[in-house]
């Protein structure tokens, strides 16, 4: 699964209101216009969308192909969601930090008293002062 095909893919909301269609049934691409009061081609862009993403596959029936949602993809997906929410904070603490770049370790704690190095560090880019 490549993820971030998938959650470009989920990212738009006619995608999803596709893939929540399909989730309850069965659609061929007419039936899902229909539902969604768009053109065909509209929604066949939407699918391949879908399909490249590993979201759908189809189903020849008759002269239509109907689409199936790829549900293990989607729980994969949000196994991974999961694992990410479970990942623990954990406070900046540059003096328990083998990795910490600055000597002033002690002063981090201080308010306003980071070096611009120990600030980048434990704060990320784009806290510099004043910030």
């Amino acid at each position: 699964m490549d993820k971030n095909k998938v959650l470009k893919a989920i990212a738009d909301e006619t995608r999803m209101n596709i893939l929540k269609l399909l989730l309850k049934h069965n659609y061929c691409v007419r039936a899902l216009a229909d539902e969604l009061n768009l053109t065909e081609a509209t929604i066949s862009q939407h699918l391949k969308v879908l399909r490249e993403a590993g979201l759908l596959v189809g189903e020849k029936r008759g002269y239509f192909m109907h689409y199936v949602v790829e549900r293990s993809v989607l729980h994969e997906l949000a196994k991974e969601i999961t694992a990410l929410a479970e990942i623990e904070y954990e406070a900046c603490q540059p003096e328990k930090r083998g990795d910490c770049p600055a000597e002033e370790k002690p002063e981090c704690s201080k308010k306003g008293k980071c070096s611009d190095e120990v600030r980048e560090f434990c704060h990320g880019k784009g806290h510099g002062k004043g910030e």
